[in-house]
């Protein structure tokens, strides 16, 4: 585990990878237990929470738990929370796809398919954005799983996501959270209001409902200003009063639970490396995907021993590289479905410290984010898990 940090200063990475805890307590994990609760059929409840009516899931895009403890002061509402909370490991890569592709199905990033913020198409050889998406490409046939909202349905629950408008047709949101109610809220006020209003709806004597709410500015404001800016401790400061405002509107006896989708870490321009710039890194290199901190390298065909070899030994002890099958077998993906397995890179590395791989001219906006996130470290996995009855 991590050591704590002082106030206002983010504890260290952990010297080896936090493999996620896949069955016992990751994100895909609380859906699991959420279902249970919920008394929807083939759920596990591998958290063990109580059997509940309402639940309400507020999901704060980019809330590590490391960077929260650090922050106490700035958010006594949670902090309070903390106090009887505990954290999650997110799943790998620990990014916002991979993480509502977790916590929209309730199954591992291996099974769910959707492995990081790019992957190539197998069957194409093209790049995939998934938070753009590629209309070329069906997210129902590319995730066809049942999501938690589909099953909540199927179970007489009724499944409410409250979120920006312009998410609601998104081929993410489609291929991870389909088949809910959904509430545009485009402020933080509006979330509150839309969130109540839709959970007042719901007779508790009669029905149950699971609401997930999601606020993206405090992870925009870490990308542009860095997580350990004054930008970021005064959005955290508007996070914790919208926990507090909601805590205190939801109708009677709701169960609130506040998590994360990842961590974040901000990544110096000295721990940058360029990988438009090196050689070495490019060479054998049919396609780069992933982000700065979580990488899907994919070799030309022949290439895939050699350009782990020479990843390896250009990114040294900044960052754990591992061919594709040693990443499955050592669980950083949970178990893998054939067809998920084929989008994870030829090699795969994941940045240790504050080290990021970028390329400059090729991913220009990416290259010149502040805070970055998506690896397998202590910052970046470890996300809260607040509880609180309304």
């Amino acid at each position: 585990m991590t050591t704590a940090g002082t106030e206002g200063e983010p504890s260290q990475p952990d010297s080896g990878p936090v493999v996620p805890g896949y069955g016992e307590n990751t994100l895909a994990d609380l859906s699991d237990s959420l279902l249970a609760a919920l008394g929807v059929p083939g759920s596990a409840n591998p958290l063990g929470l109580a059997s509940e009516g309402r639940v309400c899931v507020l999901l704060v895009d980019g809330l590590g738990w490391d960077l929260l403890r650090a922050h106490r002061s700035v958010a006594p509402v949670m902090a309070g929370l903390m106090e009887t909370g505990s954290w999650l490991t997110a799943g790998f890569p620990s990014t916002t796809v991979t993480s509502l592709g977790s916590l929209g199905t309730a199954r591992a990033p291996g099974e769910h398919g959707l492995l990081g913020y790019q992957v190539r198409v197998p069957e194409t050889g093209q790049l995939l954005n998934q938070l753009r998406w590629d209309k070329a490409v069906d997210p129902v046939a590319w995730q066809p799983g049942p999501t938690v909202f589909e099953r909540c349905a199927a179970a007489g629950v009724s499944a409410i996501r409250v979120a920006a408008g312009a998410f609601r047709n998104s081929g993410l949101s489609v291929a991870a959270m389909r088949g809910a109610d959904y509430r545009a809220a485009d402020t933080l006020g509006a979330l509150v209001a839309r969130t109540v209003s839709a959970l007042g709806e719901v007779r508790r004597e009669t029905r149950r409902a699971l609401a997930m709410v999601y606020t993206g500015d405090l992870d925009a404001t870490g990308h542009a200003w860095g997580c350990t800016s004054p930008a970021w401790r005064f959005q955290l400061a508007y996070v914790d009063r919208l926990v507090e405002q909601l805590a205190a509107a939801l109708p009677a006896g709701t169960a609130l639970y506040v998590t994360a989708d990842h961590g974040m870490v901000d990544v110096p321009a000295s721990e940058r490396t360029d990988f438009d710039a090196v050689p070495e890194l490019r060479e054998g290199v049919a396609l780069l995907a992933g982000e700065g901190r979580a990488r899907h390298i994919y070799a030309a065909p022949g290439a895939a021993a050699d350009v782990l070899a020479r990843w390896q030994a250009t990114l040294g002890d900044s960052a754990w590289v591992v061919s594709r099958d040693q990443a499955v077998e050592a669980g950083w993906f949970g178990s893998v479905a054939p067809s998920a397995e084929a989008r994870i890179g030829d090699v795969v590395a994941a940045m240790r410290g504050r080290s990021a791989v970028v390329a400059a001219q090729s991913e220009p906006r990416e290259s010149a984010l502040v805070g970055m996130h998506g690896s397998l470290t202590a910052a970046e996995q470890r996300v809260p898990l607040l509880g609180y009855v309304a």
